[in-house]
């Protein structure tokens, strides 16, 4: 049985909208992009210097999956993130998206989270999922989400695309790491509980579930 992680990096209100550059999403008119690189130069105090070794495969949406084929491939094994992305298994979920020329990569089949659970009962380690909203919001409703990563960076953009959606009903976090670096990024793991039934009376406890 594999775990499902997600990896996003935001700001601080929640925003996961054109972290890399300019142009990376203007969709909605947003006018931020590149908010995350100031914060990227320290990021190597709080990722794990064996980055990916614990990762049996990755998960994309279509987007991500065109953005991340358009880089990280041309980039050399040295790079941990770009040898552990380009050596290990790609799952893409999409409709449209039939193409994959990236070494590894695989278009899922069918119904997207009836073939996500397919994938989470069968090997070991872990399942990435990178960046990915529309897709992260839909593994969350269907509580096939098991940790969190979230590197939350110090800034507030007050519009922008939101990682998180309505939920059917709340979900406990249980807090595993925390670790920040010396220009205010604050690196959280949560491992995600059930989500509550709509009748079940939410305590304080579970409601931060530290």
């Amino acid at each position: 049985m594999r775990k499902l992680a997600i990896v996003e990096f935001l700001s601080v209100d929640g925003v996961m909208q054109g972290l890399g550059s300019p142009d990376e999403d203007r969709n909605g008119g947003f006018e931020h992009g590149g908010w995350g690189m100031p914060f990227s130069a320290a990021l190597g105090e709080v990722l794990s210097p064996d980055v990916g070794a614990q990762t049996s495969a990755y998960l994309f949406g279509r987007r991500t999956y065109e953005k991340m084929a358009g880089f990280w491939p041309t980039r050399p094994d040295t790079d941990p993130m770009a040898a552990s992305l380009n050596a290990t298994p790609k799952y893409i979920a999409t409709r449209t998206l039939r193409d994959v020329a990236w070494s590894g990569a695989t278009v899922l089949d069918g119904d997207v989270l009836e073939a996500v659970d397919d994938l989470k009962a069968n090997g070991s380690g872990t399942i990435v999922v990178l960046g990915s909203g529309n897709l992260v919001r839909q593994l969350m409703r269907a509580t096939l989400v098991d940790e969190l990563r979230l590197f939350m960076h110090p800034l507030l953009l007050g519009t922008g695309k939101r990682l998180f959606g309505e939920l059917p009903s709340p979900g406990s976090l249980r807090l595993e790491d925390i670790a920040s670096t010396s220009l205010g990024t604050v690196a959280l793991t949560y491992s995600v509980g059930r989500l509550l039934s709509s009748d079940t009376p939410v305590t304080i406890a579970q409601a931060s579930a530290v």
